[in-house]
């Protein structure tokens, strides 16, 4: 028969120096932070003393000290009982001991009740909890993560100040109980007790410093009218000022929630805007437009094409389509989930006519289609290879894990096909923006070089390294637009051949563009002007991809999406010609643009 004696083993060690103590302490939290702790042979009387030993150690052993050995990483403890134990001891021992807690739902439900409600409160600084946790915690009203400011009564004046000024009574400092790093809150310190304000704060004048402090602002206020005024009515020389460019409209970011569906991540140009919002809220009280959202929430399973109302700033108001995959730690527990949104185009600008546009729409329905089996596949691929639902053999897992890169191209390429296929009918269009070509042009030439040095190839930029040209071009566009066009080109190179580059200003007409040459390499104008951009076209191995479908469909791409710019890609004898609409088109930007 075999018996499990290791409580019993803890308990008949003699510990006397510092360092054994805490040895002690921690097999103590080790064993009981099992999910249930019941000796067998039913002798409650063990389990009573090792509770016993364990407060014990807790007195000679410092708080801040238990604190730290309980937030060790890795360790996470699953007995309801240890959690009810330590809540009850020092506010850090608290803190602690309810953030590695890591209960069953049920658990949680039957223990927040029994908690003090002081330690409820440092459950609210979780992000990992059930939902069903959540609700309890806000039935049970606990809700604020700090504590409030101190109300200060202001109709309860203070006594005339003494002739001489008097020191005021120090406040009491406020303790707040210690975090950890990462979930730590800032407490706002104490105000000045109004009574000492008045007793040494008043000028020869017999002001306050505070009613001095009010006059100032007003009287800058005033000047600050005055002057804006004044500047508003002034004659203005006809220096060439560009018209303010308006905020444009996001069309599409990336994001990723928490456990409670509140955005904790975006893409720059929408994080100030929608971080903080709440996209899926995962709660039973939903109306019907959003059921099948909060289904997929509460059921860990991902979000296709749902539609979402977005409010708040001018550029991300509106009707949005989302797609989003939950995601999971190591450990298996949910995190959040990670997608994207795209704006839901008006139906005016979306609306074409025609045979082209018709099989643009054919085009886009079997995309998506396609999209829903190759992404299931690639899900279950992920779950194989990461071992979210238990161990897998390693030959199992790389090959999951290529399945899921092959999907992922697959899935790249369908966004390819579907951005052609709107951009060639209309339907969709490049936002207009400001981008540095020069720059974009310098990055991803360095980026590519790499590949083309061992065989002697590479570019010959002909722009000064401080070379600057704005185009009015959204970034993300342009980054797209000229990864396609030089990476086509490098795919292309043979040994030893030079692939160079010239950018150029061109100002007429009351219009400015950016025109860049590119040379194209033998192996790529062997295909000829007609076949150039034919989807047929492709350049044989290479250690570069331009896109799933080959070079000529990648060059395809790079010329519908600088037509929608305002621009062209076109053949000009041994040459691609890439033009781009200047920011402004001014004289000024010619002066400032290249050296």
């Amino acid at each position: 028969m075999f018996f499990d004696d290791r409580l019993a083993t803890v308990l008949r060690q003699r510990a006397t120096g510092e360092a054994s103590l805490r040895t002690q302490y921690r097999q103590l939290l080790d064993l009981l932070g099992r999910e249930r702790v019941h000796p067998r042979g039913g002798d409650r009387s063990l389990l009573a003393a090792a509770w016993l030993r364990l407060d014990a150690l807790a007195e000679d052993i410092p708080a801040a000290t238990r604190a730290r050995m309980i937030r060790e990483p890795g360790w996470r403890f699953r007995s309801p009982d240890l959690a009810v134990h330590l809540a009850d001891q020092e506010p850090e021992v608290a803190a602690a001991a309810l953030n590695r807690a890591d209960l069953a739902s049920e658990d949680w439900a039957a223990l927040i009740p029994r908690l003090p409600v002081r330690a409820r409160g440092f459950l609210r600084l979780r992000r990992d909890l059930p939902i069903d946790v959540e609700a309890l915690l806000e039935r049970l009203g606990v809700h604020d993560r700090g504590l409030p400011a101190p109300a200060q009564d202001t109709a309860a004046a203070a006594p005339e100040a003494p002739a001489s000024p008097a020191r005021a009574p120090d406040p009491v400092p406020l303790r707040p109980a210690p975090l950890e790093p990462r979930d730590a809150i800032e407490v706002a310190p104490l105000p000045t007790p109004v009574a000492a304000v008045p007793a040494r704060s008043r000028d020869d004048t017999g002001r306050t410093e505070i009613s001095a402090l009010v006059e100032r602002i007003a009287q800058f206020r005033r000047t600050r009218s005055e002057t804006q005024a004044e500047l508003e009515h002034s004659p203005l020389l006809p220096l060439g000022e560009l018209p303010e460019r308006s905020e444009r409209a996001v069309t599409m970011f990336g994001f990723a929630t928490d456990t409670t569906g509140r955005i904790a991540w975006a893409a720059p140009e929408a994080a100030p805007m929608v971080i903080g919002m709440r996209l899926f809220a995962g709660t039973a009280a939903q109306d019907a437009a959003v059921d099948g959202i909060a289904r997929a929430f509460q059921r860990r399973q991902p979000v296709t094409r749902a539609a979402i109302s977005l409010e708040g700033a001018p550029a991300i108001t509106g009707d949005w389509i989302a797609d989003a995959e939950p995601r999971f730690s190591e450990e298996g527990h949910f995190t959040g989930y990670f997608g994207r949104l795209r704006r839901v185009q008006d139906a005016s600008e979306a609306a074409a006519t025609g045979p082209e546009a018709h099989e643009a729409d054919r085009i886009r329905q079997l995309l998506h289609e396609l999209r829903t089996p190759v992404t299931a596949v690639q899900g279950y691929a992920e779950v194989i290879q990461q071992q979210l639902f238990g161990p897998a053999p390693h030959e199992y897992r790389a090959l999951a894990a290529a399945i899921a890169a092959d999907a992922a191209r697959i899935l790249a390429g369908f966004e390819e096909l579907d951005r052609l296929a709107r951009l060639e009918t209309g339907a969709t269009r490049i936002e207009p923006g400001e981008s540095d070509l020069a720059a974009l042009l310098r990055r991803t030439a360095a980026q590519l070089t790499p590949v083309l040095s061992p065989q002697g190839a590479g570019f010959d930029l002909d722009f000064g390294e401080d070379a600057c040209l704005i185009t009015a071009i959204d970034t993300e566009d342009a980054e797209g637009l000229v990864w396609r066009l030089l990476a086509s080109l490098a795919a292309a190179a043979g040994p030893a051949e030079r692939i160079e580059l010239r950018l150029d200003p061109v100002i007429g007409a009351g219009r400015g563009e950016a025109r860049l040459y590119c040379t194209i390499p033998a192996r790529l104008a062997a295909a000829g002007e007609a076949n150039l951009f034919a989807a047929t076209t492709r350049t044989g191995e290479s250690a570069i991809s331009p896109g799933l479908f080959g070079t000529g469909f990648a060059l395809r791409l790079a010329r519908a999406e600088a037509r929608a710019a305002g621009g062209a890609l076109r053949h000009d004898g041994g040459a691609l010609v890439l033009t781009l609409p200047l920011l402004g088109g001014n004289r000024e930007l010619r002066d400032a643009a290249l050296a």
